[in-house]
């Protein structure tokens, strides 16, 4: 679950083999109130073959991000498409420096995944976003071709699926559902990684605000032990004022520990569960392939049948043949489309479970190493003071 950090870092440094290394960096806010948005250095380093430019700055904004991934989910099909964070419109108000590098960084985290993919990295798009001037982008994004862009399109699409349902309820018209043991087991596997992550996600969240709570309880802590020390003796005035300065000391500590495990903790768990819809996405454009490959087969098992009666009593027989040719061929497309989906599938999950068994390891035992070292440095504050407390009291 390790994250690229720190805004302006440079692309990783490239090495003699083949590489495509892209650094989002720089974030900056532009405009105010509902116009406000943020623009992106795009650093591209690459020796790959392809028309790229070997070093490439862009300047780049949400919304181009939006264009990639939507190609993308069009033109690959069965390919996991890496996810984006959502946009908040919260945030977009308030804009805070957290929201920013948090948004940054997965931005970061998502344009690499693509360009380290064997097959995205290829893509024409990415080509375009990684190398266009910022006006043919503005151009591109403009033009509205990505998925759910426009308001209309996603009532078309609630009207068609609740029209689906009906002729489903009220019998009209059965389900065609790809009946498959290995696949049932697939989809069960994601919906309960997608339940269990998003509990893991929350209950990181509240690890996060349990941390900045007593943070912030052991500054104001800090404060009054600190005024209280002021109007009392030498002595135990001196120990207060220490007890003061320690809360403050751990109050930043904790602070800082919070933020941590925001960045490398809760943001890639929540990263995850993004992942594992977009795997959902990809299901989805499977039963849309499968359903469309049986639909077909079955019309082309009707037009063949037809064909088969007119051979004998029509002179249509030649236009009826090239018809039954054209939806044979279509039928045999959506087939193919249907299996490569079902094979790049059966691949991306295998890399996505190899990627999220390293990725979590790595992620809990950096959790679990900075839940000790604070642990252990709060011990360490509150054990120093422990001798000039006990003499106040003895």
């Amino acid at each position: 679950m390790e994250q690229q950090s720190g805004s302006s870092q440079s692309p990783r440094s490239p090495s003699s083999q083949p590489y495509l290394l892209v650094s989002v960096t720089d974030p900056v806010k532009l405009g105010d109130g509902v116009q406000a948005y943020i623009s992106y250095r795009v650093i591209t380093k690459t020796n790959l073959p392809e028309d790229l430019s070997p070093e490439k700055i862009v300047i780049r904004r949400y919304s181009d991000f939006v264009w990639l991934r939507d190609r993308l989910f069009e033109k690959y099909k069965g390919i996991f498409i890496p996810p984006l964070p959502e946009k908040s419109a919260v945030e977009k108000f308030r804009l805070s420096a957290e929201f920013i590098e948090m948004r940054r960084q997965a931005l970061d985290v998502f344009v690499n995944r693509i360009a380290s993919h064997s097959e995205l990295q290829q893509s024409e798009d990415l080509r375009t976003f990684l190398q266009a001037d910022e006006e043919t982008m503005e151009r591109l994004t403009s033009q509205e071709t990505g998925i759910f862009k426009k308001p209309a399109d996603l009532m078309q699409i609630f009207k068609d699926v609740q029209s689906k349902v009906s002729d489903v309820v009220f019998g009209k018209e059965k389900p065609v559902e790809e009946s498959n043991p290995e696949y049932e087991k697939l989809k069960h596997y994601v919906f309960e990684l997608e339940n269990h992550l998003a509990e893991a996600q929350k209950h990181a969240y509240r690890l996060v605000k349990r941390h900045r709570e007593l943070g912030q309880s052991l500054s104001d802590f800090g404060k009054a032990a600190k005024l209280l020390g002021a109007c009392e003796g030498q002595a135990l005035g001196k120990a207060f004022s220490e007890l003061g300065a320690k809360s403050e000391t751990l109050s930043v500590k904790l602070q800082k520990e919070a933020h941590q495990l925001l960045m490398k903790f809760e943001e890639p768990l929540k990263d995850y569960v993004r992942a594992v819809q977009s795997i959902k996405a990809t299901i989805g454009e499977r039963a849309n392939a499968f359903r469309q490959q049986c639909e077909l087969a079955e019309t082309t098992k009707l037009k063949e049948i037809n064909l088969a009666c007119m051979l004998t009593r029509s002179d249509r027989v030649g236009e009826a043949e090239h018809e039954y040719n054209l939806l044979k061929a279509e039928s045999e497309e959506a087939t193919r489309r249907f299996e490569t989906i079902v094979r790049l599938m059966n691949e991306e999950i295998v890399c996505f479970q190899e990627q999220k068994t390293q990725d979590m390891g790595i992620g809990f035992h950096e959790f679990a190493k900075g839940q000790a070292r604070l642990a252990h440095s709060i011990a360490d504050a509150w054990r120093s003071l422990l001798p000039k407390l006990e003499a106040c009291s003895a």
